[in-house]
């Protein structure tokens, strides 16, 4: 039976392509500075994922997300010349990852479940900025756990079952529930249950992953209230 359900939250619980395009454009408004903003807006969460994985590997010594995006940011900033930006702005930019918005069955979804199980998270984020996400958009997690108490990133597998030691449960007891293929995977190489949610539009309209034969995970679903049915039954 489980327990405790925890969820991946960039890409799976808020949509943060479109929310980071907003804050792009409007950054660009206020600073004179002309750009491809979706494009900046991938190449942004692309950077973020590259130097991820390199920790995740032991590769590079591990840095908060809150510092990975920054670093990122700064870079892509320099390639576009916009090197006399006051670090006021480019420090408010930086947190537009805080500001990212719910997928529309998000809050209903986990409402839903917290009825029965816990709930919360296991993502990437470091624990101020899953705490500003909750309060953004109305999260109604029980716990929020961070990658970050773990010194290193999913698919470590240390992640996935220092989550589980931590909740005083088994392997079996709990869910990892995400919208990407690699972190599903790695939760049930660590002994969790699984259930991977369709989210079609991450990457656009109509630009979701393919994560290929699904068979692998214990459930698939296209929502979180979809998720909440399932479980229910």
């Amino acid at each position: 039976m489980v327990k405790a359900i925890l969820f991946d939250v960039f890409g799976t619980t808020v949509d943060w392509r479109s929310s980071i395009i907003a804050e792009l454009n409007r950054f660009g408004d206020e600073n004179g500075l002309n750009a491809d903003w979706s494009m900046m807006a991938d190449m942004w969460r692309a950077g973020f994922r590259e130097l991820q994985g390199r920790i995740a590997r032991g590769e590079r010594a591990w840095i908060t997300m809150d510092q990975i995006h920054r670093e990122v940011l700064d870079g892509m900033l320099r390639d576009l010349g916009a090197t006399d930006l006051s670090e006021e702005s480019v420090a408010h930019l930086n947190r537009a990852w805080h500001r990212l918005r719910p997928w529309p069955d998000t809050v209903e979804g986990l409402t839903l479940m917290k009825r029965h199980h816990i709930v919360g998270t296991l993502s990437n984020g470091n624990l101020s900025l899953l705490v500003s996400l909750a309060k953004y958009g109305g999260l109604p997690w029980d716990c929020v756990l961070s990658t970050g108490m773990f010194g290193t990133y999913k698919p470590n597998p240390e992640v996935y079952l220092g989550a589980v030691r931590m909740l005083d449960a088994e392997p079996g007891d709990v869910m990892m529930v995400a919208a990407h293929a690699y972190d599903v995977d790695g939760a049930c190489e660590a002994g969790l249950r699984t259930a991977y949610v369709f989210r079609p539009d991450e990457f656009g309209p109509g630009k979701g992953e393919d994560p290929g034969d699904t068979s692998r995970f214990d459930i698939v679903t296209s929502s979180f209230t979809e998720l909440a049915e399932r479980l229910a039954e």
